[in-house]
């Protein structure tokens, strides 16, 4: 009994060293933080690149004579405020 009890005590101590530690926890918020900063920008360049994608073609459409424009401006408005609320919960979300 006395050997069970010192072997199970030496394999929890090796268990507990096997998990990982605070700098492995700092160095995996800082490759998330990272990665994510870049995803966010790149995210924003694509934003903008399709709003004015958009402006340009409500632009056309109202110029042509067409109907419906004003549902086509109210979805790219909305579509704008999504993108900017979707980094920003994001950003709430992780932590960063």
């Amino acid at each position: 009994m006395k050997w069970f009890l010192t072997a199970c005590c030496c394999l929890g101590w090796l268990a507990a060293m096997a998990q990982p530690g605070i700098a492995e926890m700092q160095q995996a918020k800082q490759d998330l933080t990272a990665s994510f900063f870049s995803a966010f920008d790149c995210s924003l360049v694509i934003a903008t690149l399709v709003g004015l994608n958009g402006a340009l073609k409500i632009y056309h459409n109202a110029q042509m004579g067409k109907d419906r424009v004003d549902s086509d401006v109210a979805a790219w408005f909305f579509a704008a405020i999504f993108i900017t609320l979707a980094g920003a919960f994001l950003r709430a979300l992780f932590g960063i």
